[in-house]
């Protein structure tokens, strides 16, 4: 490798700002990643996560499970709890063992297919809050088309896993080995190489985000705004003709359980996002003036997002074996 190109080609290696994945050049000589302090507690955090979210999403699961009537609402919990759970068997540990390793000791064949599996589980989430979204939209908006309800939500989330699929796809073929010899032998998992110029790979990156982040986000923001301004309609209504609410109160929990969902998925993953776009645009601005310790902890505190999920669906009805 020439000293001109390294820093530009080895910088290259993952989609987000990952301090495990950049290897950068001081005064020509590369500088390889290291398993730093700010790495070890990452590692500590993450595994605790873990152990966290396993817990408590396969407690949600077996409740929500052992119910002999599956209710639409009960499906979508079921739903995201396995999407919870690809996020901590699959992004989790994969992240913790790489920071522990530093350099990737898996293979190829290993690289491209848990890359594939880490964004499909993070599309997962994310298409599955968004079908949540829909569904509330719908029992508000809607509250007479309930016979329609189960077929369409099985569509919707049909849709959902298969896209979270479809879209995870190209993972297996941008992401391969990369093996140097200088400074030291030193095998990384990495996208280098994939793009020929850095627009494309920036291209990439924002059709995942569009996909992975905006487009939900948008889509929940439409959802809820309409909510809200049916329910002050209903409510103006009410005063107006001094009825009861006609919201059943089990259908007005089931919401405020979804809009928890879906405010924690965009406080959570919001800062990570933002970080990442400011990677992608001007990443010289990053050198020197944001610490990988600033990654490593906006990184976890997306996953915390895995264990903060069924902890209020558990409070839900839905998620009880006699409720």
């Amino acid at each position: 490798l020439k000293q001109s190109s390294q820093r530009l080609d080895l910088n290259a290696s993952c989609e987000w700002p990952d301090p495990h994945c950049n290897w950068t050049s001081v005064d020509g000589a590369l500088q390889l990643p290291t398993f730093s302090t700010a790495a070890k507690i990452r590692v500590i955090v993450t595994f605790i996560l873990c152990g966290i979210s396993t817990f408590c999403n396969l407690a949600v699961l077996w409740a929500a499970n052992g119910h002999k009537r599956k209710s639409h609402v009960r499906v979508l919990i079921i739903n995201l709890t396995a999407a919870d759970l690809l996020v901590t068997f699959i992004v989790m540990p994969v992240d913790a063992v790489w920071n522990i390793t530093v350099q990737w000791l898996a293979g190829d064949l290993a690289c491209r297919f848990l890359m594939f599996l880490k964004l499909q589980a993070m599309y997962s989430c994310a298409f599955v809050t968004v079908v949540i979204s829909l569904d509330r939209q719908s029992a508000i908006l809607n509250p007479l088309g309930i016979a329609m309800v189960r077929k369409r939500n099985r569509v919707m989330l049909m849709v959902a896993w298969i896209m979270s699929a479809l879209l995870s796809i190209p993972q297996m073929f941008i992401f391969h080995n990369v093996t140097i010899t200088y400074p030291a032998n030193f095998t990384q998992c990495t996208t280098r190489g994939s793009f020929v110029t850095h627009w494309q790979e920036t291209a990439y990156n924002m059709f995942t985000f569009c996909c992975l982040f905006l487009l939900p986000l948008v889509i929940m923001i439409i959802c809820y705004t309409r909510i809200f301004i049916q329910i002050s309609k209903q409510m103006t209504k009410k005063e107006q003709t001094k009825k009861y609410n006609n919201i059943p109160k089990a259908r007005m929990r089931t919401l405020k359980m979804s809009i928890v969902i879906v405010i924690c998925f965009i406080v959570c993953w919001t800062p990570y996002y933002l970080l990442g776009l400011w990677y992608w645009f001007f990443p010289d601005d990053l050198e020197g003036k944001v610490s990988h310790s600033l990654t490593h902890i906006l990184f976890i505190f997306g996953l915390f997002n895995a264990c903060l999920d069924p902890s209020y669906m558990a409070c839900s009805p839905y998620a009880s074996r006699r409720g």
